[in-house]
């Protein structure tokens, strides 16, 4: 009897362990465990008000350009190019900020938003998968935004600068997050990304227009991004050909450490990208402060980033990247 039940026990742990519930809460509990270990390895200078204040100053672009892939990565798609449409948006937000602020705002989202509409036309039409189509546009804009800069950075206008306010940041991140958080949650879009990225062939029969949904997602991961583009700009006052630099990788290892599915799918959620974001600024500046090289540095972020997804890849319904 005793040794049925000990037999019984392992059995039982592993359960807990894969469940859904426990599953949701794991990308919570390491962020946790990060905060806590950076604290005690840094002698609680990352929980300091001014390494807050740090981790805040980067955290705006990123989480805002991480709500417009999050709705991509639930389709069970992949975006390469975030990357290039900051440095194109950026270059367009500084050039039109002579002239007004709104139209500059406008400027950057379109740009961001026509991209986004190649991506999605390329993707959806010719049958390519997503990640080569981005990766072919991530290099065409690159090069564009290095031909563009190459006499000398685009400067904003002086008068751009006075708006690098916390406050105004914040607010800027908060709408796109609270509209996006709507539209998720509360509207059909958020089932109709989840069915899609669960399985596109069934979401179609059930009366998904899938081919529309992807392409309309293409057009908002690339216009929220425009708008990541305006914050980019208000904090570094000119745009240089280095702009947007391995942001779309950023973005990327931010999804996954915040727990979303590789694969996208009926398991994602929405706190997927406030959790990830901290978790990747946090780790950055950590492994800053500890004094590692860069060499180390990605060494520790690329164990961690494996190690992340192989706890949360859904092996079942794990497919080809869309």
């Amino acid at each position: 009897m005793m040794q049925q039940e000990t037999a019984a026990r392992p059995g039982k742990w592993k359960q807990i362990l894969v469940s859904p519930r426990v599953k949701a809460l794991l990308p919570l509990l390491g962020l946790l465990i990060i905060i806590a270990a950076f604290a005690l390895m840094t002698d609680g200078q990352i929980i300091s008000p001014r390494s807050i204040r740090l981790i805040l100053s980067q955290v705006y672009p990123l989480m805002i350009a991480c709500t417009g892939v999050f709705m991509v990565m639930t389709l069970g798609s992949l975006d390469f190019s975030q990357g290039s449409i900051l440095g194109m948006a950026s270059i367009v937000v500084s050039a039109l900020s002579f002239w007004n602020i709104p139209l500059a705002i406008l400027g950057g989202i379109l740009t961001g938003a026509a991209i986004g509409l190649l991506n999605g036309f390329f993707h959806i039409k010719f049958r390519i998968p997503s990640f080569i189509v981005t990766i072919c546009t991530m290099y065409l804009f690159r090069g564009l935004c290095a031909y563009l800069t190459t006499n000398a950075p685009v400067a904003a206008t002086p008068a751009i600068t006075a708006l690098n306010q916390d406050w105004i940041k914040l607010l800027i991140t908060g709408l796109v997050l609270l509209a996006s958080y709507i539209l998720f949650e509360y509207t059909r879009l958020g089932i109709s990304l989840k069915a899609t990225g669960a399985g596109e062939m069934a979401a179609r029969y059930s009366g998904i227009r899938t081919d529309r949904l992807k392409l309309l997602s293409f057009v908002a991961a690339g216009a929220i991004t425009g708008i990541a583009a305006f914050v980019n700009v208000v904090k570094v006052g000119s745009i240089t050909s280095t702009a947007g630099n391995q942001f779309e990788t950023n973005i990327l290892i931010a999804l996954v450490l915040g727990g979303l599915p590789i694969s996208g799918g009926a398991k994602v959620r929405f706190s997927n990208i406030l959790i990830g974001t901290l978790i990747s600024l946090i780790l950055n500046n950590g492994l800053v402060m500890l004094g590692l090289d860069t060499a180390m540095q990605q060494l520790i972020k690329g164990m961690i980033f494996l190690a992340v997804v192989a706890l949360t890849i859904d092996r079942k319904s794990l497919k080809v990247i869309k």
